[in-house]
């Protein structure tokens, strides 16, 4: 394999390895066949795997994710596409009522061991109906694994633990990431969903990041250092299982914290882990919790305009400063 590997080429790389290594791995959804995916996030996979395991579907969210649910429960483990996160709000009904309800409500005699993934997020000005962040949304169902990696090597590790795991995992790919290229990891490469990844030290402050928000985070702690402030950095990776423990251990360390996502403000995941670390981790705290968020707006096609409403580094660093000073 070449020494580094783009975002893009991990999915694809990720989903073939665990094609290659089990039988009962499919994958389906529009575009995704010869065609290699809108995003070219399953090139090659139809070459090699055939019309029998990487089946083109029609345009409809609620068909192939029914179609995957069946699939799951009778012993296949499809991992199936849809085209953009925005558009999970077209099959919700199975995402939210019964994919996610399948084990508990047979008393564990039906699991659904499925894979939805799907690209997120904004930052490319493909406008309000296509630029969503929705991993809150999921967050809102418990039985649904969320995962988000932010770098090649995290797509294919959390991309093996994800199709193995015997509960419906939900995949956001960053559309804004898949250009990022990073070294590739070693074969069987395993990234267990739920453990977050500590990617900067630092003894100031702890930055908890998500995606694409990890990046920025990284460039915002590279900027506050040369002005003496050292920030934590960590890609939180997965939202259900959640890492309570790696954040509340960094925060041991730095007393401050900083959630950045790219969710709406309003029932973003920050809040979530902001509630958690004052029950669990109040007395680490010597400042106020600050969260950077997505403005709660549509998100807009100029890029002018979507900069104002998705993080940016410049906003981390103002926000760290007047914490450093609390």
């Amino acid at each position: 394999m070449a020494d580094v590997i783009s975002y893009r080429e991990a999915v694809a790389e990720g989903i073939a390895r665990e094609m290659r290594r089990d039988p009962s791995v499919v994958c389906l959804g529009e575009d995704i066949g010869e065609a290699g995916g809108v995003f070219k996030t399953t090139a090659g996979l139809f070459k090699e795997f055939g019309p029998e395991r990487v089946s083109d579907t029609p345009i409809s969210e609620q068909a192939i994710v029914g179609a995957a649910m069946g699939a799951a429960m009778t012993g296949m483990r499809p991992v199936a596409e849809i085209m953009f996160s925005d558009f999970l709000a077209c099959c919700w009904d199975y995402l939210a009522n019964e994919i996610p309800k399948v084990r508990y409500m047979t008393g564990g005699q039906v699991t659904v061991p499925l894979v939805v993934r799907t690209a997120n997020g904004g930052g490319l000005g493909f406008g309000a109906q296509h630029s969503q962040a929705t991993e809150n949304w999921a967050l809102t169902v418990p039985g649904l694994k969320i995962a988000a990696p932010a770098t090649p090597a995290d797509v294919i590790g959390m991309m093996a633990a994800a199709v193995r795991s015997d509960d419906p995992v939900v995949f956001f790919e960053h559309k804004g990431l898949l250009a990022s290229k990073g070294a590739p990891p070693p074969a069987d490469h395993v990234v267990e969903l739920g453990r977050a990844a500590v990617v900067r030290e630092g003894a100031d402050v702890t930055l908890v990041a998500l995606a694409s928000m990890v990046p920025v985070a990284l460039k915002a702690a590279e900027l506050l250092s040369g002005e003496g402030i050292e920030a934590e950095v960590v890609d939180l990776r997965c939202l259900v299982p959640l890492d309570v423990t790696t954040v509340l251990t960094s925060l041991g360390r730095t007393s401050r914290l900083v959630t950045v996502e790219e969710n709406p403000y309003q029932g973003g995941w920050g809040a979530t882990l902001v509630s958690v670390v004052a029950d669990e981790g109040f007395a680490l705290l010597d400042a106020p919790v600050r969260r950077v968020a997505g403005e709660c707006v549509p998100l807009p096609f100029a890029d002018a305009l979507e900069e104002r409403v998705i993080p940016t580094v410049d906003k981390v660093v103002a926000t760290v400063r007047g914490l450093a000073a609390y």
